[in-house]
């Protein structure tokens, strides 16, 4: 027994002493890892970093930090360096930090630039690293952030032949499918791709002060021979209020990321599920009561189409996209009772509710939008027709009228339609009119003629009301009752005509009655390939 229990001691010591032997094989790979990591956190020019804190900005792995669930982030690609020698030394994870994480217990993908190296620019081993990420995010289905900024393409690794190896590695690099939302917030001088992954996205918010370009304004100044500056060029007043690239411009970069969160919160992770359902904040069914005080009835007297929304969505559940443009048109998300919807109504409060050019844009692209991600649509008509002149026409008004003609009739959600006063001439069909609607209801105050009565009489009859005011009148009433909601009703081209107040329990009643129950709440998406960016 104790010569057994002397080899044991042995056996345990020799045990120890391998151990030991093994466990210091270890010391060098492990103290090199370490080293590998700290670099890569460190992330760029020091100098750069203190800048942006002394500003007021986040770093790229602060927006991480603030953006995702605590203690959710997944990094890959952390120890990624620049392809060519001589940048490995200052290219830590090669200037953009990607990863998984969670934003409200739902899992994204996120690429977040690091300015500080090398200007976040894009070259071949991040955009592996991007590709990556993106790629999970389609087959296994959640959304993609991209944050931050980016100068651009590294040039020492794009010049000469085998630069062109480095653009053409990924064919379907800018294919965009909408197989999941993806949400972009440009945080600085966005140049190159982080400009053309903006515009592939679904939502896009901007910090004012950033720039986004196809290139710098040194760039472009050199290009075209003349001065120009990075806030004409590409800043937040042009492209939310001219161009329409950008939903909407925030003073920080929190208010930018909370602006992501806040959309992503509307969406489904992937187009194959129906949107998240949210409780129903108590009062929500109280404001409808007062709709007729917002809505006035004389349809020469203007409102904002914005606060019908508020009354009839659940409590401050609305989320306007786009709002500084197009701004005869409204697009905003929403909810009743608990559900996502998307709101498209017109907006008599800018240019009387007529649709012009951008307007149309808008709403084109918020059809394809929603019926990609099985977002029900409400549309809110107090339409004029479309506005119509020389400048419209130069901006081909006719095409993107068809286009939005074109999107209403791809779309496979469910769309519920009610007038709330005029519908005139061909937008009447836009506003899903006739069999544009899978529901179509009209206020008592409805007037679904081709044009203003007024106007009607002069190009129906040849009367003007100074030649003969009594005639002119007679002709005004005559057109007037034909217009009226209640022979549409008679025809059965209406499904109901109903008590303003009671706008909001007949929306929810049927979008109950036109849910996709037989392919639990999932469209058809036969628009999922329509071009992202505004046409």
């Amino acid at each position: 027994q104790k010569k057994l229990s002397k080899t044991n001691r042995v056996g345990v010591w020799l045990h120890r002493e391998i151990g030991r032997i093994v466990m210091s094989s270890y010391d060098e790979p492990l103290k090199e890892l370490q080293k590998r990591r700290e670099f890569a956190l460190a992330m760029g020019k020091p100098e750069a970093l203190e800048k942006m804190k002394d500003e007021g900005l986040l770093n790229a792995r602060e927006r991480l930090d603030y953006i995702l669930d605590k203690d959710t982030f997944v990094e890959i690609g952390q120890l990624a360096l620049g392809a060519r020698e001589e940048h490995r030394h200052r290219t830590p994870a090669d200037g953009k930090v990607g990863g998984f994480g969670k934003i409200d217990g739902r899992m994204v993908g996120i690429v977040s630039n690091d300015f500080a190296t090398m200007g976040a620019s894009s070259a071949l081993n991040n955009l592996k690293k991007m590709k990556y990420i993106k790629d999970q995010g389609t087959k296994r289905g959640f959304p993609l952030l991209f944050v931050g900024s980016s100068s651009g393409s590294r040039m020492p690794d794009r010049m000469g032949a085998p630069g062109r190896l480095i653009i053409a590695q990924d064919p379907a690099e800018y294919r965009r499918l909408r197989k999941s939302p993806w949400g972009v917030a440009q945080l600085g001088s966005c140049y190159g791709s982080s400009t053309w992954y903006a515009c592939m996205a679904d939502y896009v918010v901007m910090r004012k002060g950033a720039t986004m370009a196809v290139a710098s304004s040194r760039v472009t100044s050199l290009a075209i021979n003349q001065p120009v500056t990075d806030e004409d060029l590409g800043g937040w007043r042009m492209h939310t209020r001219v161009s329409g690239l950008v939903d909407e411009a925030f003073n920080t970069d929190q208010e930018c990321l909370d602006a992501l969160k806040r959309y992503l919160s509307f969406m489904p992770s992937h187009s194959k599920e129906a949107p998240p359902i949210a409780p129903v904040p108590k009062g929500s069914d109280d404001p409808v009561e007062g709709i007729m005080e917002v809505v006035p009835s004389d349809r020469k007297k203007v409102y904002n189409m914005r606060h019908v929304i508020d009354v009839l969505a659940d409590k401050n559940s609305v989320f306007e996209t786009k709002p500084s443009w197009g701004k005869s048109v409204i697009t905003a998300l929403g909810r009743l009772n608990g559900q996502t919807v998307g709101f498209l109504g017109n907006n008599p409060l800018y240019k009387g509710g007529a649709a012009d050019p951008d307007g149309c844009a808008k709403a084109t692209g918020f059809l394809v939008h929603c019926d990609s991600f099985n977002i029900p649509i409400v549309m809110l008509v107090d339409v004029p027709g479309f506005l119509i002149g020389v400048e419209g026409e130069r901006k081909a008004a006719p095409g993107k009228i068809i286009n939005w003609m074109n999107a209403i009739s791809l779309t496979t959600v469910p769309k519920l339609t009610v007038v709330l006063r005029k519908s005139y001439g061909q937008a009447y069909i836009n506003m899903g009119g006739n069999k544009n609607s899978d529901v179509f209801a009209m206020w008592p105050t409805a007037d679904v003629g081709f044009m203003d009565p007024e106007t009607g009489v002069n190009v129906v009859f040849g009367i003007r009301k100074e030649d003969d005011p009594e005639e002119f009148e007679r002709c005004v009433a005559k057109l007037s009752e034909d217009a009226a909601p209640w022979e549409v009703a008679a025809m059965f081209e209406a499904q109901d005509i109903i008590d303003p107040r009671e706008t909001r329990r007949f929306l929810i009643n049927m979008l109950e009655v036109q849910q996709l129950r037989m392919t639990n709440g999932v469209g058809e998406h036969l628009m999922a390939t329509w071009p992202t960016s505004i046409v």
